[in-house]
Protein backbone atom coordinates (compact mmCIF):
# COMPACT_ATOMS: atom_id res chain seq x y z
CA UNK A 1 0.00 0.00 0.00
CA UNK A 2 0.90 3.41 -0.89
CA UNK A 3 0.21 6.22 1.62
CA UNK A 4 0.52 9.71 0.59
CA UNK A 5 -0.26 13.46 2.43
CA UNK A 6 -3.28 15.47 1.00
CA UNK A 7 -0.09 18.00 -0.09
CA UNK A 8 1.27 15.88 -1.62
CA UNK A 9 -2.12 14.34 -3.61
CA UNK A 10 -2.80 17.93 -4.18
CA UNK A 11 0.76 18.79 -5.74
CA UNK A 12 0.44 15.61 -8.58
CA UNK A 13 -3.03 16.94 -9.05
CA UNK A 14 -1.63 20.32 -9.85
CA UNK A 15 0.80 18.78 -11.84
CA UNK A 16 -1.32 16.95 -13.85
CA UNK A 17 -4.01 20.03 -14.48
CA UNK A 18 -1.11 22.50 -15.06
CA UNK A 19 0.35 20.06 -18.24
CA UNK A 20 -2.78 19.35 -19.41
CA UNK A 21 -3.52 18.14 -22.33
CA UNK A 22 0.03 16.67 -22.14
CA UNK A 23 0.72 13.54 -20.06
CA UNK A 24 2.63 15.34 -16.88
CA UNK A 25 5.05 12.34 -14.77
CA UNK A 26 7.30 12.41 -11.53
CA UNK A 27 8.80 10.57 -8.63
CA UNK A 28 7.34 9.99 -5.73
CA UNK A 29 9.75 9.11 -2.68
CA UNK A 30 9.68 8.05 0.84
CA UNK A 31 10.03 5.26 3.39
CA UNK A 32 8.19 1.87 3.96
CA UNK A 33 5.10 2.56 1.13
CA UNK A 34 4.95 6.19 3.18
CA UNK A 35 5.51 9.19 0.27
CA UNK A 36 7.02 11.83 1.82
CA UNK A 37 8.52 13.11 -0.78
CA UNK A 38 7.30 14.64 -4.57
CA UNK A 39 9.37 15.43 -7.61
CA UNK A 40 7.63 17.11 -10.74
CA UNK A 41 9.71 15.75 -13.79
CA UNK A 42 9.77 16.97 -17.84
CA UNK A 43 7.80 15.15 -19.82
CA UNK A 44 10.43 15.14 -22.92
CA UNK A 45 8.09 13.57 -25.28
CA UNK A 46 5.12 16.27 -24.72
CA UNK A 47 2.73 13.92 -25.39
CA UNK A 48 -0.85 13.35 -24.37
CA UNK A 49 -0.43 9.39 -25.10
CA UNK A 50 3.04 8.57 -23.09
CA UNK A 51 5.68 10.08 -21.41
CA UNK A 52 9.47 10.25 -20.85
CA UNK A 53 11.38 11.50 -18.08
CA UNK A 54 14.08 14.04 -18.60
CA UNK A 55 17.56 12.22 -17.44
CA UNK A 56 19.01 14.36 -15.63
CA UNK A 57 16.28 15.58 -13.53
CA UNK A 58 15.87 11.90 -12.77
CA UNK A 59 19.65 11.70 -11.80
CA UNK A 60 19.00 14.43 -9.46
CA UNK A 61 16.07 13.35 -7.71
CA UNK A 62 18.39 9.47 -7.00
CA UNK A 63 20.86 11.88 -5.27
CA UNK A 64 18.66 13.76 -3.63
CA UNK A 65 16.69 10.73 -2.18
CA UNK A 66 19.60 9.16 -1.26
CA UNK A 67 21.04 11.88 0.64
CA UNK A 68 17.95 11.79 2.36
CA UNK A 69 17.51 8.19 3.55
CA UNK A 70 14.80 7.83 1.45
CA UNK A 71 14.19 5.56 -1.35
CA UNK A 72 11.94 5.68 -4.89
CA UNK A 73 8.27 4.64 -4.05
CA UNK A 74 6.72 4.80 -7.70
CA UNK A 75 6.78 6.96 -10.83
CA UNK A 76 3.47 8.55 -11.48
CA UNK A 77 2.24 10.15 -14.60
CA UNK A 78 -1.20 11.53 -15.53
CA UNK A 79 -3.69 10.42 -18.06
CA UNK A 80 -5.40 13.25 -20.21
CA UNK A 81 -7.81 10.77 -21.82
CA UNK A 82 -8.39 7.73 -20.51
CA UNK A 83 -8.83 6.07 -17.02
CA UNK A 84 -6.37 5.27 -14.14
CA UNK A 85 -4.86 2.04 -15.85
CA UNK A 86 -1.82 0.62 -16.83
CA UNK A 87 -1.89 1.02 -20.83
CA UNK A 88 -0.04 -1.90 -22.55
CA UNK A 89 3.16 0.64 -22.98
CA UNK A 90 2.63 1.64 -19.57
CA UNK A 91 3.04 -2.57 -18.62
CA UNK A 92 5.97 -2.67 -21.21
CA UNK A 93 8.32 0.21 -19.89
CA UNK A 94 7.71 -0.20 -16.30
CA UNK A 95 11.38 -1.69 -15.34
CA UNK A 96 11.86 -0.36 -11.70
CA UNK A 97 11.18 -3.36 -9.48
CA UNK A 98 9.86 -2.92 -6.39
CA UNK A 99 8.53 0.94 -7.34
CA UNK A 100 4.54 0.82 -7.80
CA UNK A 101 3.28 3.19 -10.78
CA UNK A 102 0.70 6.02 -9.69
CA UNK A 103 -1.62 6.76 -12.73
CA UNK A 104 -3.71 9.88 -12.34
CA UNK A 105 -6.88 9.98 -14.74
CA UNK A 106 -8.00 13.41 -15.65
CA UNK A 107 -10.18 11.84 -18.48
CA UNK A 108 -13.91 12.42 -16.74
CA UNK A 109 -15.29 14.91 -14.35
CA UNK A 110 -13.20 14.26 -11.43
CA UNK A 111 -9.58 13.26 -10.97
CA UNK A 112 -8.62 9.40 -10.06
CA UNK A 113 -5.34 8.22 -8.81
CA UNK A 114 -4.95 4.58 -8.37
CA UNK A 115 -1.63 2.32 -7.86
CA UNK A 116 -0.30 -0.49 -9.36
CA UNK A 117 2.81 -3.20 -9.48
CA UNK A 118 3.65 -3.64 -12.55
CA UNK A 119 6.42 -7.33 -12.48
CA UNK A 120 6.99 -9.14 -15.63
CA UNK A 121 4.22 -8.27 -17.90
CA UNK A 122 1.60 -8.19 -15.21
CA UNK A 123 -0.03 -5.25 -13.54
CA UNK A 124 -1.80 -5.58 -9.81
CA UNK A 125 -4.14 -2.97 -8.62
CA UNK A 126 -2.54 -1.95 -4.71
CA UNK A 127 -4.51 -0.10 -2.10
CA UNK A 128 -3.54 3.71 -2.11
CA UNK A 129 -4.51 6.11 1.26
CA UNK A 130 -4.51 10.14 1.23
CA UNK A 131 -3.67 10.43 4.62
CA UNK A 132 -4.24 14.07 5.95
CA UNK A 133 -1.46 15.55 7.41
Amino acid sequence: MLAIPRTIYEAVLAHGRAGFPQETCGILGGNAGLVSEFYPMTNTDQSREHFMMEPKEQFAVARDLRAKGKTMLAVYHSHPDTPARPSAEDIRLARTPGVATVILSLAGPDPVLKSFRIFDGASTPEPIEIRDS
